[in-house]
């Protein structure tokens, strides 16, 4: 089991922040990035999930108010990223309110809801408007951390981050483990698969977990990390 992030550790820029109000109605707290503020690596997600309030200490970030602090992909990927050696690693989303997309109450999945309000349901993408948003909050995060590189899990992060650069990712997967230099951000930016679907798509790439783990820490020290 990975470490879980020390709560201390959490950067909360604006606690009461209400740039966006679909976000702020489905929210149970904002997720803000969580980690040293000296870290060599920043690992960037999409969103916080809707989590899981009756789980142990990892219900994750919607809940913690911690990025990457669930029991699926934040397990994953603290676990990856700690076997590289990397366990002063700094983690943040994109966005950072769980983005509800809703659900009638009559519906079947509404019965699945644990204790939240049918209407708040299952995980969206978020709206380009909300990842321009939140943006300023992921570049205070970067400006503040001072990384060597940042890694992005999944394509959606990774869109956030070259639109920086003003360019949108068509075919992500032609990404992954291919630094981008990002002059504009200020440090390159490393595409790797999101936690959640990597079981799907590291065989489709041609590796196995361990070949697929290497291969990013083999970029990683690549750029002096």
């Amino acid at each position: 089991m990975p470490a879980f992030p020390d709560p201390e550790d959490r950067l909360a820029l604006e606690p009461g922040c209400r740039r966006c109000p679909a976000l702020c109605a489905a929210r149970n707290r904002i997720c803000w990035g969580v980690g040293p503020r000296d870290a060599p690596l920043v690992v960037v997600g999409e969103a916080p999930a809707a989590g899981d309030p009756t789980a142990d200490r990892w219900q994750g970030g919607n809940w913690t108010g911690m990025a990457y602090s669930g029991r699926n992909s934040g397990w994953k990927i603290r676990s990856m990223v700690e076997e590289l050696g990397y366990d002063d690693a700094y983690y943040t989303n994109a966005v950072k309110c769980f983005p509800s997309e809703a659900i009638p109450a009559d519906a079947p999945e509404a019965a699945d809801r644990l204790d939240r309000p049918p209407h708040e349901t299952s995980h969206r993408e978020p709206t380009p408007e909300e990842r321009a948003n939140c943006r300023p909050y992921l570049l205070r995060e970067l400006d503040a951390v001072a990384p060597a590189c940042v890694l992005a899990t999944g394509k959606h992060a990774t869109g956030s981050l070259l639109a920086v650069e003003g360019r949108t990712v068509d075919g992500f997967l032609d990404l992954v483990l291919s630094v981008q230099q990002c002059p504009t951000l200020g440090v390159p930016v490393l595409p790797v698969l999101h936690p959640s679907y990597q079981e799907v798509w590291i065989s489709r790439l041609g590796h196995s977990y361990e070949s697929y783990r290497d291969a990013v820490g083999e970029a990683l020290a690549g750029l002096g990390v």
